[in-house]
């Protein structure tokens, strides 16, 4: 029988990864390994505590570990990120790394030799993958894979005051897309910049409806998420929340774009001076690994009335300048406009391509057109309803 009881000693003394001990599986595990055996029932009950646990997520040992080491937001990934662990941590770290190395090639025979059991229990096994290693390696490229939350899943929700990740996240590639390469591609360039650490602006992608704003911008994270970007999207009731969900980023070593669709705002709402205070002037604001992306149909993005033009408002100008400061704090400014028939139907031609429609090009054409005319217009988003209303139908 291995000594157990050094391990679970050595456990008692764990800092930097002690909200791993309080995980259900390795808290359980642990608790076995300092059983004595002399209570059989006692064993079976730890016993079979822990592998239930274990299955919850995996059969193996050595993977469970490490996702949840990889997972764990500690405060030495922070300081990692941030280009400031210091020594003695450093090595804290690394006596803790070799525990839980350790925990990982614990194997079923090595715990049954506890206790003297003759019924079957329940076995797992213990890969050859060194949790230790790949910790390692995970700290070395912490810039672009990111830590908790951020390290397995790159979109995310604002909701009930969390950054929350999005399990099934809207999968649009940009070799999926066709038309707008030229206002695309400014969108792209801006976020190189911001992936690259260089100065870039936050951006407002305004026109029809349909016309592939959003889409361009979650396709943008979808290709470049591994190499640092994440997105969060935040709804315009929530703005009044961004000076928090900023500073919560601040120190993340990942780049982030801050996501929010379709924005306009009334002359009277109180949201629309949180985001002009973010934008530009306030306390709290923008540091250089966060950029705000929005998309709207308003180029001023405020709705306005003629009355708030003719009104009784003695500085009629200064109110003016008021409406339309906002998307002007907007550095890069891309509109979307819909679309003319060459670029609708090019559009068609592409996605049935895509997904695999075999059509006469005059019928898809005429079809494709009269779709649009019976669906509100040309448009990326017609379009693809379009192809997926003939992919429906194909056998």
């Amino acid at each position: 029988m291995k000594n157990f009881a050094q391990i679970t000693l050595s456990a008692k003394a764990v800092v930097v990864f002690k909200n791993v001990l309080n995980d259900n599986c390795i808290s359980s595990l642990l608790r076995l390994l300092g059983c004595d055996g002399s209570e059989r029932d006692e064993f079976v009950s730890l016993y079979s505590d822990f592998v239930s646990a274990l299955y919850e997520k995996s059969d193996d040992l050595c993977e469970y570990i490490n996702l949840i080491l990889q997972n764990d937001e500690n405060m030495y990934v922070k300081e990692s990120a941030c280009g400031n662990v210091s020594p003695l941590m450093e090595k804290a770290v690394e006596y803790e790394l070799d525990l839980f190395e350790k925990l990982s090639k614990i194997t079923c025979d090595d715990v049954k030799s506890i206790c003297d059991i003759d019924i079957p229990l329940p076995q797992w096994t213990n890969s050859a993958l060194s949790v230790k290693d790949e910790y390692v390696k995970k700290i070395s490229s912490i810039k672009t894979t990111g830590y908790g939350i951020y390290a397995t899943h790159h979109m995310f929700l604002y909701k009930d005051e969390k950054i929350i990740p999005v399990k099934f996240p809207d999968p649009q590639r940009l070799s999926q897309m066709s038309g707008y390469e030229l206002e695309r591609q400014k969108v792209i360039d801006n976020t190189m910049a911001l992936i690259q650490g260089k100065p870039c602006n936050n951006v407002l992608l305004y026109g029809d409806a349909g016309s592939g704003k959003s889409s361009t911008i979650k396709a943008i994270v979808n290709e470049y998420w591994n190499m640092g970007l994440r997105l969060i999207e935040i709804k315009k009731n929530q703005l009044y929340s961004l000076p928090d969900v900023i500073e919560q980023l601040a120190d993340n070593p990942l780049k982030f774009i801050i996501f929010i669709d379709d924005l306009s705002f009334s002359t009277n709402d109180n949201d629309f001076g949180a985001l002009k205070a973010i934008l530009e002037g306030g306390v709290s604001g923008k540091t250089e690994n966060i950029a705000i992306y929005a998309t709207s149909n308003r180029r001023n993005l405020v709705k306005e009335n003629f009355n708030d033009r003719n009104g009784d408002d003695i500085h009629l100008q200064d109110t003016i300048q008021e409406v339309m400061s906002l998307s002007a704090r907007f550095g890069l400014k891309i509109t979307f406009s819909k679309p003319n028939k060459d670029l609708y139907l090019s559009i068609v031609e592409n996605l049935a391509m895509q997904y695999n429609i075999c059509m006469d090009k005059n019928e898809l054409d005429l079809s494709a057109e009269a779709f649009a005319i019976r669906n509100g217009g040309r448009s990326p988003r017609t379009a693809k309803q379009f192809i997926e209303y003939l992919a429906s139908k194909s056998e």
